[in-house]
């Protein structure tokens, strides 16, 4: 979700997801959800936060991996974690409190890099 909206929000940007233990598609909630919201996410496909460059982006916000212990490491940029809750096998109306939730941390900062960048 964090990816569409990024995409949708701030087209102009390199943006990926990945996750460290990647489902094997798309949750259709999620999808649902955003589709809701006016954003197909349905073409996204899960990857492994392995297989990302991490050090070729200037942001990483990651969603709960610190608590894991297994965040990047060998990024040198900006760094944040959202502690945002996993809403897989939740209701709908949980995914739609994840997804806003996502929206409003999305919006901030890409607030703060519009600022940051003057």
């Amino acid at each position: 979700m964090a990816e569409g909206f990024a995409r949708a929000l701030a087209p102009s940007l390199r943006v990926a997801s990945a996750g460290t233990r990647p489902a094997e598609r798309v949750e259709p909630k999620a999808v649902e959800v955003m589709r809701e919201v006016g954003i197909d996410i349905s073409c996204q496909r899960p990857k492994a936060l392995a297989d990302c460059d991490v050090a070729a982006y200037d942001y990483v916000v990651t969603m709960g991996c610190g608590a894991a212990g297994v965040c990047p490491t060998s990024f040198l940029g900006v760094t944040e974690d959202w502690y945002i809750p996993d809403p897989r096998g939740k209701s709908l109306e949980e995914f739609r409190e994840v997804r806003d939730l996502i929206r409003e941390k999305v919006e901030e900062l890409l607030a703060r890099m519009e600022k940051e960048a003057g």
